[in-house]
């Protein structure tokens, strides 16, 4: 807003400026050609009375172009010239009627006004013509000209505005100094992007926050998952030792002959019924020995229940052979 207001105060400066400028190019302009003003060939003339109704009335401001050859001119066409009037010498404009050729090879023109009803009494010579009308007035523009030529409408209208126009232009030309000199500062944000940031940032902390309330995955430690495992391969040894006993044992058995074999049946439930003892007995000792960590169990002493359990077999075998050789003998 303020820069549009900025740029409007500076075309209506120029225009006033410009307005000025030509007003007083036609102020003195006419002081020295008689009171007529010329602007590069072409004559404002402001118009003083009715006679030419209704092509243009009193005050407007018609445009008049300087005549060069006054043998261009024809009838019908309005011209602007010097006459006399009541005494005084005066000008004059209204259309032409009639073309008159003299002797010698001059015009003369003989006038009348569109308002009137008979024609002017004295002919226009050529030396008495100014302009002819180019068919443009300006409406009422006629009284403020003659304003602008007197004293005060040209101290008012033009030296005045113009004296406003060259103080506001140094002022402007003594800020620009002062902004050139003048630290350069960081250009102000406007609301948008005051806004965006907010926005950014507040999305930025939501997901800190969502971060930092969000439950973390609980880690077993190295430490617990060690001892199961070493109690694991234990066990597998433990097994893969007992296995072994039983194979060995299996074929001291299967080379006794077929009555050793029967007495060996016969005592087989009572073995069973042993070792499933025996079985139950490891299997409550287990748990215990599953808890205990890696490195207070022992291979001497893992092995040793299955070299003792072993030895005990190898008796009982021996036992039942004496008992089935009692019973032949």
């Amino acid at each position: 807003m303020k820069k549009a207001l900025k740029i409007v105060t500076n075309v209506i400066a120029w225009i006033v400026l410009i307005i000025a400028l030509l007003v007083t190019i036609m102020v003195f302009s006419s002081s020295r050609n008689n009171g007529v003003a010329n602007l590069f060939g072409y004559i404002p003339m402001t118009v003083e009375s009715d006679s030419m109704l209704p092509t243009f009335a009193e005050g407007d401001l018609i445009i008049c172009k300087q005549i060069d050859d006054a043998a261009s001119l024809h009838e019908n066409d309005v011209i602007t010239f010097w006459t006399i009037i009541n005494g005084q010498k005066v000008k004059n404009t209204h259309r032409i009627v009639e073309v008159i050729q003299n002797n010698g090879g001059t015009y003369s023109y003989l006038t009348r006004g569109d308002n009137n009803a008979v024609d002017d009494e004295m002919p226009v010579y050529a030396g008495d013509l100014i302009g002819k009308w180019t068919d443009v007035k300006l409406t009422g523009v006629g009284k403020a000209v003659n304003f602008l030529r007197t004293k005060t409408g040209f101290f008012v209208c033009i030296l005045l505005p113009m004296a406003i126009f060259f103080l506001f232009e140094l002022y402007k030309f003594i800020v620009t100094l002062v902004d050139i000199k003048r630290p350069a500062a960081e250009p102000a944000l406007d609301e948008e992007e005051i806004k965006r940031r907010a926005i950014e940032e507040y999305l930025a902390q939501q997901k800190q926050n969502e971060a930092a309330a969000a439950p973390k995955p609980e880690t077993k430690p190295a430490e617990e998952t060690k001892p199961a495992e070493e109690t694991k391969s234990a066990e597998e040894t433990k097994s893969a030792e007992e296995t072994k006993s039983a194979e060995e044992t299996k074929p001291a058995v299967e080379t006794k002959p077929a009555e050793e074999t029967k007495s060996a049946e016969e005592t087989k439930p009572a073995e069973e019924t042993k070792s499933a003892e025996e079985t139950k007995s490891s299997e409550e000792t287990k748990p215990e020995e599953e808890t205990k960590p890696a490195e207070e169990t022992k291979p001497e002493e893992e092995t040793k229940p299955a070299e003792e359990t072993k030895l005990a077999e190898d008796a009982k075998s021996n036992e039942a052979a004496e008992k089935t050789d009692d019973k032949q003998s």
